[in-house]
């Protein structure tokens, strides 16, 4: 186990160590959003201090105490993206990316980048070699079997990209870019960028940088979502949700040393409101 995941369990842990009642919760919400007028401090505090499992028991609570589904109840109460990262929080995590995989293959036109971001960034469980020893030939191997496919000749065989970039455990593609920066005098991605282009060019460029710095990576995506005039509240709420279970404290650092901001501070900078602090209030 690495250090980036010893202090996640401690993290994990130290929030299922909370002193929890899925009836004293659920009664809460229940109280929270009966009569005129919400009580969304109550809501914030309940849904940002539980793990997803606790907020499973909370619902299954409150489905059997009053005969409603919390989601529905939460939907009649809470509007806009504050209602969005709710409901988000309420379903289990493969649940909501399943969710958001749908939408965004759903209607006319297809949302790639969200493809690109969850399918290209996820652990592959069925296929990818998920051991965490490096075979230094085999590196060496696949950097010349990356440039013959790509640099090497006219055109580019996706194949053995596909085939690397998928099947490679983490550890190894490190080993493996290395050694094509060594044989080739080139980084991956400027080879890739070189090389390929669309959304073809973005799934490599995601794979690769993930492989690199998995949570340099979404730092850099919460960044981007928050840069300029306007803020791109799906992609914030999605990454905070998605991760504050797996890395988000690590991410948490990445944006310090990046951006010589805090995360917290850039969120209440960018959004206002109810949502600014459920989504702060998810960061501790």
């Amino acid at each position: 186990m690495n250090f980036c995941s010893l202090r996640w369990l401690a993290w994990s842990t130290t929030r299922h160590r909370h002193s929890f009642d899925a009836e004293r919760d659920a009664k809460k919400l229940h109280k929270a959003c009966k009569g005129m007028g919400t009580d969304e401090k109550t809501i914030i505090e309940i849904l940002s201090s539980r793990s997803s499992e606790q907020r499973q028991q909370v619902k299954e609570k409150y489905k059997t105490i009053y005969s409603k589904d919390l989601e529905e109840v939460l939907k009649g109460e809470l509007s806009g993206n504050f209602e969005k990262t709710a409901l988000a929080l309420l379903c289990r995590p493969c649940e909501y990316e399943a969710q958001e995989l749908q939408k965004a293959m759903k209607g006319g036109g297809t949302d790639e980048s969200l493809l690109i971001e969850i399918l290209c960034t996820r652990t592959n469980q069925a296929d990818r070699d998920e051991e965490q020893d490096i075979n230094a030939e085999l590196a060496e191997q696949d950097a010349k079997n990356l440039y013959e496919a790509g640099e090497g000749r006219w055109g580019t065989e996706e194949l053995a990209f596909n085939v690397i970039l998928a099947k490679r455990n983490v550890k190894q593609l490190r080993a493996t870019f290395q050694a094509y920066e060594k044989l080739h005098g080139k980084d991956i991605e400027e080879a890739i960028k070189s090389e390929t282009s669309g959304n073809l060019e973005k799934a490599y460029l995601t794979l690769v940088r993930c492989a690199k710095d998995c949570q340099g990576y979404f730092a850099t995506c919460l960044h981007e979502s928050m840069k300029g005039t306007g803020t791109d509240e799906e992609t914030l709420i999605r990454i905070l949700v998605t991760r504050a279970e797996i890395d988000l404290p690590t991410i948490k650092e990445k944006f310090k040393q990046l951006y010589n901001s805090s995360l917290a501070q850039a969120i209440q900078s960018d959004t206002s409101g109810d949502l600014r602090k459920l989504l702060v209030a998810l960061l501790h």
